[in-house]
Parts: structure tokens; C-alpha cells; sequence
């Protein structure tokens, strides 16, 4: 009989808990990662459904704490349940679930390490893949290359899953929130998977932009200054609503 994902309590499985005890703490402690959990299923399924991989490819992860959390290796998002929760701490041991973390958990991990990440979206999104394999940073063609901390650039090409990869990753990401990985995709991170994933939509986005423009007999297509970079910058420091008190 085929097992179905979602409909166990991770109690049921053995789940190990990173801050443990029946204390109010350990509840607390439960209750903040089960809702992360849902809202990190919530945005994997979400880049499937957006077209922004395909099958099992690409991977999520989130914070909490010490505790990371990340997509399983392997097992499509849909089917995916409150049973299934993967943890890990920050050394790479796992502390939640039975089922393995993401091939590219060494990626993941370091970038938490070695920033103020709270959210990670990795992806093989199409266009944005394409032009990883034709440029080593992603030109200005668009103001919102201000919201990444200006041109995105390539990280050159490593074998998934390694840590070699991983130190491609963060030289690139230095000082921005997005970097391209060559022939292979995206990787964004933010305080929120909410933030994480818009800033791998508008990534995807600015780099189908490019293409298109590029593809035009008209000739190149103008692009941004550091002066108007830095206009953009300023003013998007005050973009969107104000905190709430």
C-alpha cells in the first residue's frame, strides 16, 4: 500500500526537536517551526507553479532560530506534509525528520553561515539559467538592478551539491541579495520567503527582459549608470509601507 505524506503529526515519526522538553518554551518552539514549515511547502510548490522549476529541481530553506529548515532530496513538493519536516542546525547535523535534505544543503548552509539570511530560494528558472551561461553579470537593463545591490552576478560553475560550489556562491553574493549560478540557475535570499522568492521573480523577470532586448535587430540595448543606480538605491530605501508599531 502507497504511504501518503501530510496526514501524520511529526510526533508520529520520530521527530527529533532542536529545543526540546514539554515545557511552554519546547511548545513554542514546535509551533514557530511548524508554521514555517508550512509556509516553506507553500513557496516550493509555489516555483513549480510558477514555472520556475521542474519536477524536484531547485530547493527552499528557512530559519528558524538555529534551526534550518529545507526541502527533502528527491521528493516532489506536492506531496509534501506537516510529516515531513527536514532540520538541520547550522553545522549541518539534522535534527528534524527522517527524510534526506536537499543535494544542495552545503549551499544553503553556508549562505546562512556567512550572511543575515532568513530565507533562501533556489531555482533553475529558464531564462535566468540562459543567461548565466552568456554573461558573467547580468547588465543594468533595469532600475530594479538596485533592489539586488546592483548588477547580479555569475558565480562560475561548480558541480551541485559541493562545497566548491558553495564558495562560488557567496563571492558572488557579496554585498547583494541575488547571484545567477553558471548553467545552472538562481539563488536569492531575504528576511522572509516572501522576500526571497519575489526577489527570484524579479530576477527571472529582469533577466527575460535582457534576452528579449537583446534579441532585437535594433541594435544594444541602453543601460543603466552607477549615478542612476544610485538614485534608485536611495529611494527604495524608503519603498513600501511604513513598520507597523
Amino acid at each position: 500500500m502507497t504511504e501518503q505524506r501530510g496526514e501524520r503529526e511529526p510526533e508520529r515519526r520520530g521527530e527529533r526537536t532542536p529545543h526540546g522538553g514539554g515545557d511552554g518554551g519546547g511548545d513554542r518552539d514546535r509551533s514557530a517551526l511548524a508554521r514555517a514549515w508550512e509556509a516553506l511547502v507553500a513557496t516550493a510548490r509555489r516555483t513549480v507553479a510558477d514555472g520556475l522549476v521542474v519536477g524536484t529541481s531547485g530547493n527552499v530553506s528557512v530559519r528558524v532560530g538555529d534551526t534550518v529548515l529545507v526541502t527533502p532530496t528527491g521528493v516532489p513538493y506536492d506531496r509534501l506534509g506537516p510529516g515531513d519536516m527536514v532540520g538541520l542546525g547550522l553545522d549541518g547535523r539534522q535534527v528534524l525528520g527522517s527524510l534526506r535534505p536537499t543535494s544542495e544543503l552545503p549551499l544553503h548552509l553556508a549562505v546562512y553561515r556567512a550572511t543575515g539570511a532568513r530565507a533562501i530560494v533556489h531555482t533553475h528558472a529558464v531564462h535566468a539559467t540562459a543567461v548565466s551561461t552568456l554573461v558573467d553579470e547580468l547588465p543594468p537593463i533595469h532600475y530594479m538592478t538596485a533592489a539586488f545591490g546592483g548588477p547580479v552576478r555569475v558565480a562560475p560553475y561548480a558541480t551541485y551539491g559541493t562545497d566548491e560550489l558553495a564558495g562560488h556562491v557567496l563571492r558572488a553574493l557579496t554585498g547583494h541579495t541575488a547571484c545567477l549560478l553558471r548553467n545552472h540557475g538562481t539563488l536569492t535570499h531575504g528576511d522572509t520567503l516572501d522576500q526571497a522568492y519575489d526577489r527570484t521573480a524579479q530576477l527571472e523577470w529582469m533577466c527575460r527582459l535582457w534576452l528579449t532586448a537583446t534579441a532585437s535587430p535594433a541594435g544594444p540595448p541602453s543601460l543603466l549608470t552607477p549615478a542612476q543606480l544610485a538614485e534608485v538605491t536611495a529611494r527604495l530605501e524608503n519603498y513600501g509601507q511604513p513598520d507597523a508599531p
